[in-house]
């Protein structure tokens, strides 16, 4: 039976006139624009997003996460993905996929035409995410999140005796 409140199809119109921008308050060069395309269906345990980097624009930061797997894939345009320490030119039809624990990925737009792109991934209760070029650790849960510098951190152990 069909949800009255969550529609199972959005059209593409719809999607093109909800887009919103938005950027990453740690980096100055993050500019993105798109939507969020699960929640508008009823998912609530896969993320799903429309995204769409300008020429010369970043997603993001510099990040991995310890909890949720997370995924892209290029439907036009050309980017810089940075995996790992590791830049690669991306572009229509390639796929990125990071498992966890995942590692550091970023995505940039050097280039002169927009970069168009589907992502997505797990949506968890919790999750952990690490920033290594800014020194931070992002602990989320639920809808509640903190920071915390990963300086700070101390072992704490052993965990088996």
């Amino acid at each position: 039976m069909a949800n009255p409140t969550k529609p199972n199809l959005i059209k593409a119109s719809e999607i093109r006139a909800g887009e919103v921008q938005f950027s990453h308050p740690w980096n100055p060069s993050s500019q993105l624009h798109g939507m969020r395309l699960g929640p508008l269906t009823g998912l609530e345990r896969t993320g799903v997003n429309l995204g769409r980097i300008p020429p010369g624009k970043e997603s993001f930061v510099y990040h991995l996460h310890h909890q949720e797997e997370q995924w892209l894939y290029i439907i036009a345009g050309k980017g810089i993905a940075e995996i790992d320490g590791a830049e690669y030119e991306v572009g229509p039809g390639d796929f990125m996929g990071f498992p966890t624990p995942s590692v550091a990925h970023h995505l940039r737009n050097p280039f002169t035409e927009d970069l168009l792109y589907l992502a997505g991934g797990e949506h968890r209760d919790m999750d952990v995410a690490d920033f290594p070029k800014l020194g931070k650790r992002m602990f989320r849960f639920a809808d509640k999140v903190e920071i915390h510098n990963l300086s700070d951190a101390k072992p704490f152990g052993p965990l088996k005796s």
